[in-house]
């Protein structure tokens, strides 16, 4: 007979056995479960791919490489977080690429930047298979038919145009589809979100009779606002202008993260009334306030967004290579997955988050097109900026040429009136003594 160790030893023993079937058909669950939601990711993104509205990969060729293509594989890029293996991995079938200028160009050689910057663009666009360069909503559509990654280009900052609405023309003509009104500085005609830069500040926060101007004409050829780096006061007047949707092309929700480049509740419901979009910035700064967040923190911006404005006002701006630090599993343009999967684990729709992988942008690129189909009829404005507005001394207003056969401004012509002063009080005197003698 066995004794009662025995005994008890065999009882544990006999339900000891079934537990650990238990345990490890439980975590065979799990592994089968992880892998049927990242099926369905997969298959979600494969019939929606993302369409990213922002990346500033230019800004990096720039900063490593000096705009040289020949020197790099864009489809593998050492020291970015964007190259054509990753985007594919991330299922990104559409980015606006930004051509981005630094504000202390204003008043300088932003225009010529912005230039280089749209060239390398429309090189890596058209020098490489996997992309396409689109600039309608139809051939955005059409690329996604040839399995082609499609490159939006977007001016970022309105300095780039220097308060010249011929150059806002020419920038449409080669290409841009999207402009922010300002950067980290304010331009003569609008208010940045930012206070780095002492510029061009006034009173009134919102947008000049040549910034409507400027909002009016991009409706009418067809190029969307961008309010990401606007004031909100700037922001709220774009929205009452433009008789198109405009859009947040990088940026997140101040209830969430208080930052200054995030959007604040009422200004969401403004939005949505114009039928617009806000395309949710990914840098740790937007999603925590601070350096450090993860993919849970991100998911709560969407959440509260959701629950302000609706799914069909949300979209994806990750503003990869223009920002430092992002979340943990969102380090590069391939991760995406990893935050759709966290938001179909909040029980988002599959509706819902194909409205935000693009079908969202879309709508508001054809309304945009359909907008510019109605003033077609409209010439394209001849408004022009005040010189007191700009108050640019390297600013050159056309006269007819002088002697000398050069031209000048009238800063130029101001720094010699002392001078023609002074020499006619001379001849004046002169003639004066030899009357007297």
């Amino acid at each position: 007979m066995p004794s009662g160790e025995t005994v008890t030893s065999a009882s544990s023993s006999f339900w000891m056995k079934p537990l650990g079937r238990l345990m490890v058909l439980s975590s065979l669950c799990c592994v089968i479960s992880g892998y049927a939601e990242r099926d369905r990711v997969n298959d979600l993104m494969s019939r929606y791919p993302l369409i990213d509205g922002h990346n500033d990969l230019a800004l990096q060729l720039r900063r490593f490489h000096n705009n040289r293509l020949s020197q790099i594989d864009l489809h593998n890029i050492s020291k970015v977080s964007t190259d054509i293996n990753r985007l594919q991995v991330g299922h990104v079938q559409a980015q606006m690429f930004a051509a981005y200028v630094i504000c202390g160009a204003q008043d300088k050689d932003a225009v010529r930047l912005a230039l280089e910057q749209i060239d390398v663009v429309r090189r890596m666009c058209t020098e490489y298979q996997d992309f396409v360069l689109v600039t309608s909503a139809q051939e955005l559509k059409n690329a996604k038919m040839r399995h082609k990654i499609a490159c939006l280009i977007s001016v970022e900052g309105g300095h780039a145009i220097d308060s010249s609405l011929p150059a806002l023309r020419m920038f449409y003509q080669i290409g841009v589809r999207s402009m922010s009104l300002t950067h980290t500085c304010n331009t003569p005609w609008a208010e940045s979100s930012s206070k780095l830069h002492n510029v061009y500040q006034r009173q009134n926060n919102g947008l000049t009779n040549f910034g409507k101007a400027v909002v009016e004409e991009m409706n009418r050829l067809g190029m969307i606002v961008d309010l990401s780096h606007s004031s909100w006061d700037t922001a709220s007047a774009a929205l009452n202008h433009s008789k198109a949707p405009v859009i947040f092309s990088h940026s997140s929700s101040f209830s969430i993260c208080n930052h200054e480049r995030n959007v604040p509740d009422w200004l969401l419901h403004d939005l949505k009334k114009k039928r617009g979009l806000i395309m949710v910035n990914l840098h740790s700064q937007f999603i925590s306030c601070r350096d450090e967040a993860n993919i849970s923190r991100v998911a709560d911006h969407f959440d509260h967004i959701k629950k302000m404005v609706g799914a069909e006002s949300i979209g994806i701006g990750g503003d990869y290579e223009g920002a430092v630090s992002f979340p943990q599993g969102l380090e590069d343009v391939s991760k995406y997955p990893d935050l759709i999967l966290e938001l179909l684990r909040r029980n988002w729709t599959e509706n819902e988050l194909a409205d935000v992988l693009r079908k969202n942008f879309l709508r508001v690129f054809e309304e945009v097109e359909r907008v510019r189909d109605q003033l077609v009829v409209n010439r394209p404005s001849e408004v022009q900026i005040s010189v007191e507005e700009v108050r640019n001394p390297c600013r050159l207003v056309l006269r007819p040429p002088n002697p000398r056969g050069s031209f000048e401004s009238p800063s130029s012509t101001a720094q010699h009136e002392p001078k023609a002063l002074l020499i006619i009080a001379t001849v004046l005197l002169l003639s004066s003594l030899l009357m007297i003698e």
